[in-house]
């Protein structure tokens, strides 16, 4: 009788084409981080400029409200509250934008969202 085959054997190696996403996200290889670096700069930058017209507004309605108050001492101190904190809200983001700047600098990062080149010098030798 001729040898059996065994049912667990090892199989050979599969050659298998690479995986690939569907639609925008369908880039092969070392063009992943690029996308990746493209949605979160273009979502920071949104965000920036939203929060900057956000308390550019809140800054300029709650002086109306100012004005507006007939020197009552409880809408005087709430419009005034509104013009603190909309000062504070544009300084936050102008110094973290700064900072952010500064410290990569300093670290000799070139772009901090260039994820593709963080792969490609950690992962190749």
């Amino acid at each position: 009788m001729p040898p059996s085959k065994l049912i667990a054997q090892i199989p050979r190696a599969i050659n298998m084409p690479p995986l690939e996403g569907v639609g925008a996200l369908a880039t092969p290889g070392d063009q992943s981080g690029t996308l990746l670096e493209t949605v979160v700069s273009n979502v920071i930058g949104i965000l920036t400029v939203f929060g900057v017209i956000y308390f550019a507004f809140q800054i300029i309605f709650a002086g109306y409200g100012l004005m507006s108050a007939d020197g009552d001492t409880q809408k005087i101190s709430k419009h005034s509250q509104k013009i603190t904190r909309g000062i504070i809200g544009l300084v936050v983001i102008v110094a973290a934008v700064f900072l952010t700047r500064l410290i990569t600098s300093l670290l000799g990062i070139d772009n901090i969202l260039n994820v593709n080149n963080w792969v490609t010098n950690t992962l190749t030798p």
